[in-house]
């Protein structure tokens, strides 16, 4: 492998088709202000490196990427790449990562709107996230120890798993299907409607209207706090240790709660039981 380090490099298209390269305390950036630095390449690895140009790796086959940064003028980083390996590195650039296979980022910094759009087969983990629109439409997600914020993540996602996650968003998890969520802390507004196969096991859930027009959803053992109008016209098998605002016209299923403030049913064909489960008896209301 050929080994490239401590240098500048600001020409479009600077590695255009290379192969089983290594840039090491290299930077990209400079008055030609070049973009695609590592377009159509093959086994790259990029160590303790500075991007500060427009989309650097795309139709990247391997690629490695250590110890690095991305800022803001970095936009569109990764695109259409496949054997992805990110770790310990900022992607602080637009559209950081869209279209990519098999990826995996590890102890990573990302403020990037719009970030993993299509992405297929990606793990992240021990990351912080801050992003609007974060991984839409993507599949075969799994994360754990990632903490997010922004507003309309995960929508439309298919095949993930979140362990040990801290979500501080909206609207998530919209129109997705077949995602469990283990022992996270989800807070925001209207999650996951017109959800598909969902699963929450040990959550905390907090936030108004959520879990509403879901089909196949469950809930595990969950809390939920501050979370008012919940449940409507969702098919539903939960239980809930904490007490729940208010529960409205769930359509199908049953709710074991501890305690409900208000029950909300004007809606004939809003058919789910909602049960109070107290230590040794459970009673259902009306």
């Amino acid at each position: 492998m050929t080994i490239i380090q401590d240098k500048s490099f600001d020409a479009e298209r600077a590695f255009y088709g290379s192969k089983e390269l290594t840039v090491r305390h290299c930077s990209f950036d400079g008055p030609a202000d070049g973009e695609s630095a590592f377009k159509e390449c093959r086994n790259i690895v990029a160590e303790n490196c500075f991007f500060n140009l427009r989309y650097p790796f795309w139709h990247v086959h391997g690629l490695k990427i250590t110890d690095s940064e991305m800022p803001q003028l970095c936009r569109a980083a990764l695109w259409y790449t496949d054997h992805v390996e990110i770790s310990d590195t900022k992607m602080h650039g637009i559209k950081a990562l869209r279209e990519c296979e098999n990826v995996s980022i590890t102890n990573c910094d990302i403020i990037s709107p719009e970030f993993g759009w299509s992405t297929r087969g990606i793990s992240m983990t021990d990351t912080t996230a801050v992003s609007e629109y974060f991984m839409m439409r993507s599949e075969n997600l799994t994360f754990r120890n990632v903490n997010f914020t922004g507003k309309y993540s995960f929508q439309y996602i298919k095949n993930a798993v979140f362990d040990h996650c801290v979500f501080d968003t909206k609207d998530a998890f919209w129109h997705g299907e077949n995602i469990t969520v283990r022992n996270s802390v989800v807070k925001g507004e209207y999650l996951a409607w017109y959800s598909d196969g969902l699963t929450l096991e040990h959550c905390r859930i907090i936030g108004t209207q959520p879990f509403c027009y879901c089909r196949n959803l469950k809930l595990v053992d969950c809390e939920m706090a501050d979370t008012d109008l919940a449940f409507e016209k969702s098919d539903v098998e939960a239980t809930i240790t904490t007490t729940v605002v208010s529960i409205k016209n769930p359509r199908s299923g049953s709710i074991c709660v501890s305690a409900v403030g208000k029950v909300i049913r004007d809606d004939t064909e809003a058919k789910g039981k909602i049960i109070l489960c107290e230590k040794q008896s459970e009673k259902e209301t009306a």
